[in-house]
């Protein structure tokens, strides 16, 4: 595929499900946390590449809230890799002008965790290039509970338009292509609403094992896809004129 393919028909938005980081290293015999921490790795070489190739926004769920559930031991690893990497592996990020923005209710993380995410948000709030948004002990069935709970609050009777904008991704566009690695085939309370339209995409591989020519393969099939949002060919067509 020719680079100027993969720029006509991409994706403005990318969201990815980064599922297998355990069972990666559990078939590896190493203990789940070395899964998260190659995850970590392989998570920031794919966004340099999607920002290389010129994908405006991403959306990368790191910890569900249902993940919160896990064994002690598993989060407290899981912590101490926010503590340890978050701020340098956004770092990274720096050149491409790449603003972080956390979604989720991050009041459930340990206070010194909360500090460090909220560090790098206030960073990275003088770009306005990228966006990066990193779900932190999110569920998108909260989400939407929360901004309907300020509507009412605000007394205010919601539009399509005033709900998408009370969401953690306000004034974002919504995803255009999803990808969730790991063999599973669901979004597992990720991004239900803004992906109402979005193309999705699910890979075998385990998430360290997705490399930036899988990511070009699934933009690739997203190019190849006729996306008609409840209208006809000929709408669509006449529309692209």
């Amino acid at each position: 595929m020719s680079e100027n393919k993969i720029i006509e028909r991409l994706p403005k938005h990318i969201a990815i499900i980064m599922d297998g980081n355990g069972r990666w290293a559990k078939k590896r015999l190493m203990p789940r946390l070395k899964g998260h921490q190659q995850g970590v790795s392989r998570m920031v070489g794919l966004l340099q590449y999607a920002y290389k190739l010129g994908v405006d926004y991403m959306t990368v769920y790191a910890l569900s809230t249902e993940n919160l559930n896990r064994p002690k031991e598993e989060l407290a690893g899981l912590y101490d890799l926010i503590r340890t990497q978050f701020e340098s592996a956004m770092a990274q990020l720096d050149k491409y002008e790449v603003r972080v923005k956390i979604i989720g209710d991050v009041s459930l993380l340990p206070k010194d965790v909360q500090e460090i995410v909220q560090k790098v948000e206030k960073k990275t709030e003088k770009f306005t290039g990228k966006g990066l948004n990193v779900a932190l002990a999110y569920g998108s069935r909260a989400e939407l509970v929360r901004a309907v709970n300020q509507a009412i609050e605000a007394g205010e009777k919601l539009t399509e338009e005033s709900l998408s904008n009370l969401l953690y991704t306000g004034g974002q566009p919504d995803p255009d292509l999803v990808i969730r690695t790991g063999k599973e085939k669901r979004l597992s309370n990720f991004l239900l609403y803004q992906s109402a339209y979005a193309e999705l995409y699910f890979s075998d591989k385990m998430f360290p094992e997705f490399l930036d020519e899988d990511l070009q393969k699934a933009i690739e099939d997203y190019s190849n896809r006729t996306r008609r949002f409840g209208k006809t060919d000929e709408q669509r067509r006449e529309e692209n004129l």
